[in-house]
């Protein structure tokens, strides 16, 4: 029983560290430069998109530093629970090599843009960073 309880306690802990969250800035701004909300994209090529940063640095992936992390780009979603690492995929796109643009082709029609500051691990900070949610037209 009492080796039934030790492990138990030892999956509760890995558990929180996985879920934990790192301290960013409490006063750091994310927003996008370009394209700006209710810009017209032409149709048909890809288009860049610019991230910026205030009172914060930019860090890649596996770097743990104090008031750091790496853009996540949302395209056409909500924000993911910001107590759980960022998901990966065609929504949700990682930018950790600390990138802070990229080029983006989207198919016709109305689409959403917001950025997430995420941590070494790729999961929100403890005071999430994100910021508006900017729509544009592609056509």
């Amino acid at each position: 029983m009492k080796n039934a309880l030790a492990g138990l306690f030892c999956l509760a802990v890995a558990g929180m560290a996985q879920t934990a969250t790192t301290r960013g800035a409490e006063d750091a701004i994310v927003y996008i430069g370009w394209p700006n909300n209710g810009e017209v994209i032409p149709k048909g090529r890809p288009f860049r998109v610019w991230f910026g940063l205030r009172n914060m640095g930019v860090a890649p992936k596996g770097v743990q530093f104090p008031n750091t992390g790496h853009h996540h780009l949302l395209v056409d979603t909500e924000l993911p629970p910001l107590d759980q690492e960022i998901p990966s995929d065609r929504q949700h796109l990682h930018f950790g090599a600390g990138e802070t643009e990229t080029l983006l082709e989207l198919p016709p029609g109305r689409h959403t843009l917001q950025l997430l500051m995420g941590d070494d691990r790729h999961v929100p900070h403890a005071h999430p960073i994100y910021s508006r949610k900017i729509a544009i037209t592609v056509r």
